[in-house]
């Protein structure tokens, strides 16, 4: 029995009251120790870097011009739009391009061009750039493309393109293969001779960049900075959408365009936003948040707005924030909230039948790598499968989907997949060298698709996975979560959680704050969603604390009423009916140290019974040897349930169950008795998981009294202690 994550605490609750920086940072702007400790976690070492650092004064904007080629792409964007071509904007399906598409046609449209937009088909286009649309695109009348969030790779297309006699712009913000498209313009900060100071733009975010840039040209006489201002006003809660969704590093330029556009869509007069906030406050039954926060797009803007690219079409996403008025938003704002909710149903399905697939054949010993294929999973919904896989064992993950056809399955079937990757392995690096065994692949260090053959995916396996055996140490597969500080239990209170707001916008490089609470009390454990979350209350603070556990059951938890335990999360205020209360979002949850210690220790004594040993001078008899009233509490028990149709447990669950009814029993005790029902084939016992003892039962028929003491386990115990005549 082991935890199943490591944690990584960087300041005890003792540590935060001795932190001189952090106690001088308290009392010099009036906040509470917590806070001033998470300052001094992100380099504020004095009370006046605590200060710029709220105020966001070291940040500044970067001059667009020094990105390379942004000069040609301007250049040829403005010849369009003063010659009267017909541009098309071609952007990718998830936020980030939806929202670059919809700045970048709404900004041309205000100047007067003639553009449109294109998005390709998840399903049956995939991602990026190709060679049939751009043909279409030609056929159509189109003078100039412009891609956004996508192109960076499209060496083929670009040329194309200039076959077909039209210009070719790429703006994105992928990494880049050896060889650049061959277009007008190719603006990209990432590129190996670009010289722009901050990489880590979104693809709205580079799409900003060039709204700056053109509003300088189209406006000779404004200064820089005035063109900035217009374009951030005007698009700023855009770009902080897709910048927040996109999960781009919230520093340097991000942090200021994310934290103004927040500001902006607390008081958005965006139709599209005005109507998809209402639909998802009708749709939770919560009132309307005043404020807002860089989770909140993450957690529910987001999601509505990639479920339209992720099993429908992106274009209802980009109509919506198109539309001109709310009579034209709310429909699409509600039809967004239908898709989304049938995206979940979905990626529940996916991910029940991927967890199926890795309790029956992945070895976890030999390949690192979880590489997972079926047929015609949803293509748009496989990567956030992924991420719950990766999240779930600490190990990279791929899946598959294959379309197949209707004469069968076919070597030259392709598949679309997903990866998600851990810290130590760049998955885009990887993918490059399994490059000869793919079709297509793209993305960044830790998320990244491909397309493949069939007849080519147990090689992909092997190879990704000699790959990742080479490059990947035991430690980087063991998860590790880290928090920022311990917390104590009068810290948890609504003054703390408000004050947190200050550090927003959150983020990668700026996270969420999270926390430790030791050896707290748990009050009551109870299922909500169906089962597949669980809601713990901790006897923390001044009352009753909910703590959520969202995607974890109970019976995954393993904790109960009456378990003391230590908790890591982060702090929420929950908005209902008016009222505000505290809760924690639970990152993980588990048995102090000396409590986990006992069970290890009542574990090893079973082992060395289990492995023919003594254990007499262990453990003292009445711990260990169950009694005849023993073996009763636990069969009318397990009678009951089984009755009740619950039939399956773990040993921590039955030892809870079993204390309410006034057996206490230990774990020897317990497994004893549960390998005795067995048997005497009183019960069927199967064990279901290693990793938390799960047990399934089933009842047996028994047609005469049985002898506890013709069961060979529980006669070898009694002999150990002297006691074999005894029944």
């Amino acid at each position: 029995m082991q935890y199943k994550y490591q944690w990584k605490v960087a300041a005890t609750r003792a540590e935060v009251r001795k932190n001189a920086a952090a106690q001088a940072i308290a009392e010099e702007l009036g906040i509470l120790p917590p806070t001033a400790q998470l300052l001094a976690n992100r380099g504020c070492a004095t009370p006046e870097e605590a200060r710029s650092f709220l105020a966001k004064e070291e940040e500044q904007l970067h001059d667009p011009f020094l990105m390379k080629d942004m000069d040609k792409a301007v250049d040829r964007i403005v010849q369009a739009v003063e010659e009267g071509e017909k541009i098309v904007i071609y952007g990718d399906y998830d936020v980030d391009g939806v929202t670059s598409v919809t700045c970048l046609c709404l900004y041309l449209e205000s100047r007067g061009a003639q553009v449109s937009y294109y998005i390709p088909c998840r399903a049956g286009e995939g991602y990026g750039v190709s060679d049939a649309a751009v043909r279409k695109l030609a056929d159509d009348g189109c003078g100039l493309v412009v891609t956004v969030d996508t192109g960076v790779t499209a060496v083929e297309e670009a040329k194309t393109a200039r076959a077909l006699g039209m210009g070719f712009v790429v703006t994105d913000h992928h990494e880049c293969h050896d060889v650049l498209p061959a277009a007008d313009a190719v603006v990209n900060p990432r590129r190996p001779d670009c010289s722009y100071p901050f990489k880590e733009l979104a693809g709205v975010g580079v799409v900003f960049k060039l709204l700056c840039a053109l509003e300088s040209v189209f406006s000779p006489g404004d200064s820089m900075a005035a063109c900035v201002r217009r374009i951030a006003r005007e698009y700023g809660d855009l770009v902080a959408i897709g910048t927040v969704a996109d999960v781009m590093p919230v520093r340097d330029e991000n942090r200021l365009i994310v934290s103004y556009g927040l500001s902006l869509i607390e008081n958005t007069e965006r139709p599209g936003l005005i109507e998809l906030i209402e639909a998802t406050h009708a749709e939770s039954k919560f009132p309307a948040r005043r404020k807002m926060t860089a989770s909140y797009i993450g957690y529910t803007i987001a999601p509505r707005i990639n479920a339209a690219g992720r099993i429908r079409d992106a274009s209802l996403a980009v109509e919506l924030l198109l539309a001109k008025d709310c009579e034209e938003a709310e429909p699409l704002a509600k039809h967004l909230c239908d898709i989304n909710r049938e995206r979940q149903t979905e990626e529940n399905k996916i991910m029940d039948e991927a967890y199926a697939k890795i309790a029956a054949g992945h070895d976890f010993a030999r390949d690192p790598v979880i590489v997972l294929d079926a047929e015609k999973w949803h293509h748009g919904i496989i990567g956030i499968v992924a991420s719950r896989i990766t999240e779930k064992y600490g190990v990279p993950s791929i899946l598959v989907s294959f379309e197949g056809s209707p004469d069968g399955l076919n070597p030259d079937d392709l598949g679309k997949g997903s990866g998600r990757s851990v810290k130590g392995f760049n998955l885009v690096e990887a993918l490059g060298e399994c490059a000869p065994l793919l079709e297509k692949y793209g993305g960044h260090e830790l998320a990244a698709g491909l397309t493949i053959k069939r007849e080519n995916l147990p090689a992909f396996r092997e190879k990704l996975n000699a790959c990742a055996r080479e490059k990947l140490r035991p430690a980087d597969l063991v998860p590790e979560l880290e928090a920022e500080c311990e917390l104590e239990a009068g810290d948890l209170t609504l003054e703390q959680a408000t004050e947190l707001y200050a550090l927003e916008p959150y983020g990668v490089s700026n996270p969420v704050p999270v926390f430790v609470l030791r050896d707290v009390l748990i009050e009551d454990v109870s299922m909500v969603g169906g089962g597949r979350h669980t809601k713990l209350t901790l006897s923390a603070g001044a009352g009753p604390v909910t703590a959520m556990c969202f995607r974890r059951t109970a019976q995954e938890i393993d904790l109960y009423p009456g378990d003391r335990a230590d908790v890591m999360f982060t702090l929420d205020i929950n908005e209902y009916q008016n009222q505000k209360n505290l809760q924690l979002i639970v990152k993980d949850v588990r048995l102090p140290e000396d409590a986990m210690r006992r069970e290890v220790r009542e574990r090893a004594v079973y082992e060395e019974f289990r492995h023919g040993r003594s254990i007499r001078s262990l453990a003292e008899e009445r711990e260990v040897v169950p009694t005849r009233e023993d073996f009763a509490a636990v069969y009318a028990l397990l009678k009951r349930e089984l009755s009740l149709e619950h039939d399956a447990f773990t040993v921590r669950g039955l030892l809870y169950m079993t204390s309410k009814s006034g057996a206490h029993l230990g774990y020897t005790k317990l497994k004893v008795i549960l390998l005795t029902f067995r048997e005497l084939g009183l019960f069927g016992v199967d064990r279901l998981t290693e990793d938390t003892e799960l047990f399934a039962f089933r009842t047996a028929v028994v047609k005469k009294k049985v002898d506890l003491m013709s069961a060979g386990v529980y006669r070898k115990l009694k002999r150990d202690f002297g006691q074999e005549t005894q029944s």
